[in-house]
């Protein structure tokens, strides 16, 4: 096991859990008994003793989105992932098992990690925590499975306005737009060491908090003894894919490096495991936060392309943050 930034290695985890390859989350969110219940907006309120300070603040964040769409419009790029954070300090010290225990409760279907980021000379530990929805890439034997997540929209908790929104999902250019920019290059890269690929169309799964467009893509090698085959091959090969960076991916790594002022550390890396076979498991690490004593970063990104809204990708970040603050025992105060 081990978990990747960006541009940043590993180290050995603390504990993990994961549920089957592409099956975090719902693909019918209205439905009593489906698994994955939403997470009610006003269930958590904020703490007292707790502060929570947003990097940038959302006015700012939302101008760095309406930079991104600037960008967009003078054709430099077709879509770029901006990300926002918020500090967190606690009354006490983050006990990273609780919080763990909490994320795997709230949503069984997520992968739930916890892994030692510690670098020498650090005066206390420091540990990547998150539950992601995300596949990135799993293998067993010739077989592998991929399961790109874009295109959301949050979860309101009301079974009438959650199936509106799946509806809206499926039928919007935009998103659906900007999740072919995703699995279009998932499946691409997959193609090139499979002899057979199966992309179907995208559906909706939903998170405790979100809605996602989702295609499970399915494979089977052409070489499975190739160790550029295996699955940490395949996921050396497939990251980043537009849905924490952008297309064209060199330049929307620049205009990242440029929109948001915060450094991303391990958000929107790798973490997972190959054995010796070649088979494996890794996962994007979203809806995760870096925990070291009483405080915690935490991490939210939104996909921008043409016909984004700064506002709305407020408050889809917001959402999504809603993951780690329940888990921390707090309310929406993003």
């Amino acid at each position: 096991m081990g978990a990747a930034g960006g541009t940043a290695g590993g180290g050995d985890p603390g504990a993990v859990g994961s549920s089957d390859p592409g099956a975090a989350g719902s693909s019918d969110p209205g439905a009593p008994g489906s698994g994955v219940p939403h997470a009610s907006r006003s269930a958590l309120p904020a703490a007292p003793g707790w502060t929570v300070s947003p990097s940038p603040s959302p006015a700012a964040y939302a101008d760095a989105v309406a930079r991104a769409l600037e960008m967009i419009g003078d054709g430099e790029l077709a879509k770029v992932v901006v990300a926002r954070a918020l500090d967190v300090t606690a009354p006490h010290r983050l006990e990273v098992p609780e919080l763990l225990a909490r994320l795997v409760a709230a949503d069984p279907a997520a992968h739930a990690f916890a892994i030692d980021v510690s670098a020498p000379g650090d005066a206390a530990t420091r540990t990547l925590v998150g539950a992601s929805p995300e596949l990135l890439v799993s293998r067993r034997g010739d077989r592998v499975v991929a399961n790109p997540l874009a295109g959301s929209l949050p979860r309101t908790g009301d079974p009438v306005e959650d199936a509106r929104r799946v509806a809206a999902l499926l039928a919007s250019a935009k998103d659906l737009a900007e999740h072919e920019h995703v699995s279009a290059q998932v499946a691409g890269v997959l193609g090139r060491f499979c002899a057979e690929l199966d992309v179907p169309a995208p559906v909706v799964i939903a998170t405790p908090t979100m809605l996602h467009l989702s295609t499970t893509i399915t494979g089977r090698l052409t070489d499975p003894d190739d160790p550029a085959s295996s699955a940490l091959g395949l996921a050396e090969a497939l990251h980043p894919t537009p849905a924490v960076c952008g297309v064209p991916t060199e330049r929307a790594a620049s205009a990242i490096s440029a929109l948001e002022p915060q450094e991303r550390g391990y958000y929107a890396g790798l973490v997972g495991w190959t054995d010796l076979a070649g088979d494996g498991e890794w996962v994007v690490t979203i809806r995760c936060a870096e925990v070291c004593g009483d405080t915690a970063r935490l991490f939210a990104g939104a996909g921008v392309v043409a016909g984004s809204s700064p506002s709305a990708e407020v408050v889809e970040t917001g959402a999504k943050f809603g993951t780690m603050l329940r888990a921390l025992g707090l309310g929406d105060v993003a």
